[in-house]
């Protein structure tokens, strides 16, 4: 085992978060690409106010990856609060501010994100999938027949079978520096968490798809704990619906492990069967928090990893 590998992170939101506290006790080689369609809340609004980069899942992906010391801990607090007020500012994140206040100033995303991260003492980088706000455009069947539903808000609240998911614009340029992360990873995580809006993206990025499947690393996908919420984005739907959905948008991706909670290990032989066909193996470890119950822990997440890697 490399005890110091390289390892990227393909997510967003609070699934990435989750995955990146629990990495970056494994490595300090830890690149987390954050998706950019955010259109709602905060981050909704400062893109739309300053045509940039939806901040949130950026900002939370920095503060999941800051020091483990005083500094380090006290930033992230800072970063993560939020006003509270009648006005404007109600609701917005303070490292939500910062980013956009450092990308309306030097107008490059990656050099913003880089100097808070220097800030912050984080372990590793976080990256943007794209230098350019995107959109997630995607066509369900309803009872009512086929509605194309486009904005990230408006296509995790879709009810039906998703047909087809596509960004805008549609051939956006990825972000180079993520390329040549994922050229010289040594393994690759993706997911957990929203799938529609937080893992598929990854996929429908067509040189960053290019790249996952031409890289020599391994391939880890982490697939979510059951369903909170029959109202949840893609809720109701089984593990391999879940697989199948991105092989329906990149038919020849091979993964080498699908991670999943032990409660569900056994529960699809299908799901098996699918994963078996992309070359990998479904391996399962208890991965829920105790409290939290639809949430990811962080320690059994790194008892897992360290399985895995070892």
């Amino acid at each position: 085992m490399n005890k110091n590998p390289k390892v990227v992170c393909l997510g967003g939101g609070h699934g990435l978060a989750a995955t990146l506290g629990a990495m970056r006790t494994l490595t300090n080689q830890v690149t987390a690409v954050v998706t950019v369609a955010d259109n709602g809340g905060s981050s909704g609004r400062l893109r739309a106010e300053f045509n940039s980069l939806p901040p949130g899942d950026l900002r939370m992906a920095l503060a999941a990856l800051c020091a483990d010391d005083e500094w380090g801990r006290s930033w992230a607090e800072i970063m993560q609060y939020r006003f509270t007020s009648q006005g404007e500012m109600d609701n917005h994140a303070v490292g939500n501010l910062l980013l956009t206040a450092l990308w309306d100033r030097d107008t490059d995303p990656v050099k913003g994100l880089d100097r808070v991260g220097q800030l912050l003492k984080v372990v590793g980088r976080v990256l943007p999938m794209a230098l350019e706000p995107l959109d997630i455009e995607g066509s369900f069947t309803t009872k009512n027949g086929v509605e194309i539903v486009r904005g990230q808000v408006e296509v995790s609240q879709a009810i039906g079978k998703v047909n087809e998911l596509k960004l805008i614009p549609n051939q956006p340029k990825p972000t180079p520096e993520v390329l040549t992360a994922l050229e010289n990873a040594d393994w690759i995580t993706i997911g957990p968490g929203s799938w529609l809006s937080s893992v598929m993206p990854h996929f429908l990025l067509g040189k960053q798809a290019e790249q996952i499947q031409k890289s020599k690393a391994k391939k880890i996908m982490i697939f979510n704990l059951p369903d909170k919420n029959i109202l949840d984005e893609y809720a109701g739907f089984s593990l391999e619906a879940h697989l199948q959905l991105v092989l329906d948008h990149i038919p020849d991706l091979k993964i080498d492990v699908a991670l999943v909670d032990k409660s569900l290990a056994q529960s699809d032989s299908r799901f098996n069967a699918l994963v078996a066909a992309c070359g990998g193996e479904v391996m399962g470890f208890d991965l829920a928090d105790s409290k939290q119950i639809f949430h990811h822990d962080r320690e059994k997440l790194i008892l897992a990893f360290s399985h895995i890697f070892g």
